[in-house]
């Protein structure tokens, strides 16, 4: 039977290499197993659709309509103005300034997507105003709204949450010492880097007066996107909100701040979005289906238990095994997106894990930082190519900058938060929910 599972998963690969959608990937595969496997798709089915009808998954579609909505109400342009207060006149501030900002958008949205598609048509033609080469100001954006997977709240958090049944609260907070430990190292690299640099303009000198009449103006017109990052974490973890319930709030909130305090909202505009959210929801639920039933095929047939057995016999070291978990998460990240490999691979390593004594929440933290760089990294890099088509560049430009910020200030902190489990587990434990 594990044969048949093996040729399954090159089955599952070849078709995900032939650039075929996702969900009829796993659907293929999900066939080949119902034909070949042994598996009654009927009870499967029905597993399935008792999975789908949780609650918690409405925090996902949710999230995903607040990310779009900020992206054409103003919000993210007014966070940016926001921040460039503090460091427009740093030499390789605006870089800051684009982590931070993505960080501060994802703590609303839960997406990477949003980052790139909020922040990267303001934020790329002003850096390259300022002298950043095209390129790097590309890649700047695009591996900084990986932030919007690990800043809480986090859709695939959720979803891990879910397939494991561990508190989606305390995967949370094991994320936020990874996220925040990345904003530092990329604002480190990216004032490094800046030195490089020699056409670099910043912003010309203004009287004392007029600087601080600015500064007021533009903290005064940022005050209500502000509130949403305070009103959504502050609801989570004060126990005013469910997930669920602060997706749904960020959503409502995100409606009359885009129609009558900036004003950019229009009725045109508000169906295409909500067009677009729900184009990108129906296709993340049909994903989702076929995943979690191939994922639960192949839980039945004791994959699992095969893949313990495995690793074990190639060693007991656990510094090892960790290792090889991380590459091969690494390697899901390259082929599928964040939440599909959240789904199929969390119930498979969780068992291998428990064994080797790691929590449930210190194993979010590892999925999470894995995942969220695959959406940076070819071929998968569904982030990745978002942000070329938004900032206008060539593979080629994109990638040393991309490459360098994911070797340099990414891959440190995978390790990191895979071997220094303070990293992720300060917060839960602080919390008592670990």
């Amino acid at each position: 039977m594990l044969t048949i599972v093996l040729i399954d998963v090159i089955l599952l690969v070849f078709l995900l290499m032939l650039s075929i959608p996702l969900p009829y990937c796993f659907g293929g595969a999900l066939m080949f197993m119902a034909i070949f496997g042994d598996i009654s798709m009927k009870s499967l089915m029905l597993w399935g659709f008792n999975q789908m009808i949780s609650p918690i998954l409405l925090a996902s579609p949710l999230f995903i309509l607040a990310g779009t909505l900020m992206g054409g109400t103003g919000i993210a342009k007014n966070l940016l103005d926001f921040a460039d207060i503090f460091v427009g006149r740093v030499k390789g501030g605006i870089g800051v300034v684009a982590v931070t900002t993505c960080a501060i958008i994802g703590a609303i949205s839960g997406s990477g997507f949003t980052g790139v598609a909020a922040t990267g048509p303001i934020l790329i033609p002003r850096m390259v105003e300022q002298g950043y080469p095209r390129g790097y100001a590309t890649a700047m954006v695009t591996v900084s709204s990986v932030l919007g997977l690990l800043i809480p709240p986090s859709v695939i958090m959720i979803f891990y949450g879910w397939v494991t049944d561990t508190s989606i609260l305390a995967c949370f907070l094991s994320t936020v010492g990874p996220g925040i430990a990345i904003v530092i190292t990329f604002s480190v690299i990216n004032m490094v880097w800046v030195r490089k640099f020699p056409d670099i303009v910043l912003e010309e000198k203004m009287a004392k007066g007029e600087r601080m009449k600015r500064s007021l103006k533009r903290t005064w017109v940022a005050i209500p996107a502000l509130a949403m990052p305070f009103i959504i974490l502050g609801g989570i973890y004060g126990g005013v909100f469910t997930p669920t319930e602060a997706a749904a709030v960020a959503a409502v909130i995100s409606v009359p701040i885009g129609l009558w305090i900036y004003k950019e909202l229009k009725v045109d505009n508000f169906k295409e979005m909500v067009s677009d959210s729900a184009t990108s929801v129906g296709a993340i639920m049909t994903m989702i289906i076929f995943t979690l039933m191939l994922s639960q095929t192949y839980v039945l047939l004791r994959v699992p238990q095969a893949i313990i057995e495995l690793l074990f016999n190639i060693t007991q070291n656990k510094t090892i095994l960790l290792i090889i978990i991380n590459i091969f998460l690494f390697l899901v990240g390259m082929i599928v997106n964040d939440v599909t490999g959240m789904i199929l691979v969390a119930p498979l390593l969780l068992p291998l894990v428990l064994q080797l004594g790691i929590s449930p929440v210190h194993f979010a933290a590892i999925m999470g930082v894995n995942l969220a760089m695959g959406g940076v990294t070819p071929p998968y890099a569904s982030i990745l190519y978002l942000g070329m088509r938004i900032g206008k560049c060539e593979f080629s430009e994109i990638l040393k900058p991309t490459m360098v910020f994911l070797l340099l200030g990414y891959v440190p902190i995978v390790f990191l938060t895979t071997f220094w489990p303070a990293l992720s587990m300060y917060l839960p434990t602080l919390m008592g929910l670990s």
